[in-house]
This record gives structure tokens, C-alpha cells and sequence, in this order.
């Protein structure tokens, strides 16, 4: 049972070939997850943490065995965010009879904390380049081929590891990471020669201006609100998409 299931985890374990392209299972089953995750988060759905939790694992195994390292941690960090990220949306969405304002709701950050995570940003991409650029001499038995493309891939994963923090707590800045990162992955992949990921990454880009499209919808009706304590409908002034607001 182990050795069929170690078969078909194989990236090299082809389940069919489209256009000369040996699809495997490996690639194939990530893909469908991570894009059913993706769709449902623009959706603003809950059910695309499990999902997500799914495609994390295939993609994890996915990415060691092409030495895309800085992903491969990446995958890790997704595994634990997904659940934590499931019980948040779960817990703010269920608690609205005791408190409304625990209420989850997207909301734009404010501008000291964009300064903040563009800090994290260039500080963590450069420390984890540097790690992953020497993890085939710093562990040798565990990672034996030297990484690839190893900036792009750190400099993708901290800005993943950034949007998927906004995500958790619905911050509409969080698809704007997200699609500089599904731009830089239509090329990164197609490079590595997993095709089919490459064009999960442009329908991700898809997916990720759609999502901001609705998050943003979503937030200008929010702020058309009912003040409750007066009874008084209270009309608040439209925000620019491009506005920073806490």
C-alpha cells in the first residue's frame, strides 16, 4: 500500500499526457485543489481552508521533488495558517451573537502597517534568499540538489506568507500581493517546466483580480450602513480603490 501510494505521489508518475505534456497525478490534484481554494476565497467562502489545506500537501511533495525549496517551506507555513485561518473565519462568523463587532469583516489596512510589512517584505526576502541559496551545503542529505531560481522563489514565498496573513483577517491589500505573486509564478513554473502549474498561476491572476473586485464590492456596501443606536441610516463618503484606510 505504502509503495503505491509513494507511486503515485512521484512527480514523475504520469496520470495522462495533453499536447505532448506528461501530466502526473502529483501536479494534476494540486492543481484542481488549490484552484477550487482560490475561487472559493474570492468568493469570500469559508470552505476554501480545508480545500486549501489539501492542496497544500500535494503541492508540498510536488515542490521538493523539483528543488523549489523557499515553496516547499512555503507549504508549511500554508499548512498551519490554513488552519488557524479555517477556525478564524469559523470563530468571527459564529460569535455574531456576542459580540457584533468581533464580526470579521474586510476592511483596507492602515498605511503604518503597509510600511510595516513592505519592511518585512525586503528584510525576509534577502535572509531567506540567502538560506536557500546554501541549503544543498547546509543539509546535503536532506536536500541534495541546489535550489532553483532561489530569489524569485523566497521573494514569492514572503510575499505569499504576507497575503495569506491579510487574507486570514480580510484585508483587501491581500490580493494585491497575491497577484504580483501569481505574475512572477506564470513564468517561475513554466520555467521549471511544471506547465500545468504555470497555467494554474495565470488563472490564479484571474482569480485574484476578481477577488479584489469583489472584496473591494463588498467593503463600499459595508460602509453604507444603518447607525443602530440612533436608527438613523448614516451614509458613509465613497473610498477610493486606491485609498488607504484602517
Amino acid at each position: 500500500m505504502l509503495d503505491f501510494i509513494t507511486h503515485l505521489l512521484d512527480v514523475n508518475t504520469t496520470f495522462f499526457t495533453v499536447l505532448d505534456y506528461p501530466m502526473s497525478y502529483l501536479e494534476f490534484f494540486g492543481t484542481i485543489f488549490n484552484l477550487l481554494c482560490v475561487w472559493l476565497v474570492a468568493r469570500n467562502n469559508i470552505w476554501n481552508w480545508p480545500i486549501g489545506i489539501v492542496g497544500v500537501v500535494l503541492f508540498g511533495v510536488l515542490f521538493y521533488q523539483i528543488q523549489l525549496y523557499s515553496d516547499l517551506f512555503e507549504q508549511f507555513y500554508y499548512l498551519i495558517t490554513g488552519f488557524y485561518g479555517w477556525w478564524a473565519w469559523w470563530y468571527y462568523r459564529q460569535d455574531k451573537k456576542q459580540a457584533k463587532e468581533k464580526v470579521l469583516k474586510i476592511s483596507h489596512n492602515s498605511q503604518i502597517h503597509n510600511l510595516i510589512y513592505l519592511g518585512i517584505i525586503i528584510i525576509s526576502t534577502f535572509a531567506l534568499t540567502a538560506f536557500v541559496s546554501n541549503i544543498h551545503i547546509i543539509f546535503p542529505n536532506i536536500f541534495p540538489v541546489a535550489a532553483s531560481y532561489p530569489f524569485l522563489d523566497a521573494f514569492t514565498t514572503v510575499l505569499s506568507f504576507v497575503a495569506t496573513i491579510l487574507m486570514i483577517y480580510k484585508k483587501i491589500e491581500c490580493w494585491y500581493l497575491w497577484i504580483f505573486v501569481d505574475i512572477i509564478g506564470v513564468w517561475l513554473y513554466f520555467a521549471k517546466g511544471v506547465v500545468f502549474i504555470s497555467l494554474l498561476y495565470f488563472i490564479f491572476l484571474i482569480l485574484a483580480s476578481k477577488g479584489l473586485y469583489n472584496w473591494l464590492k463588498i467593503y463600499d456596501k459595508d460602509n453604507k450602513k444603518t447607525d443602530n443606536r440612533t436608527g438613523n441610516r448614516k451614509i458613509l463618503p465613497a473610498t477610493s480603490r486606491t485609498q488607504i484606510l484602517d
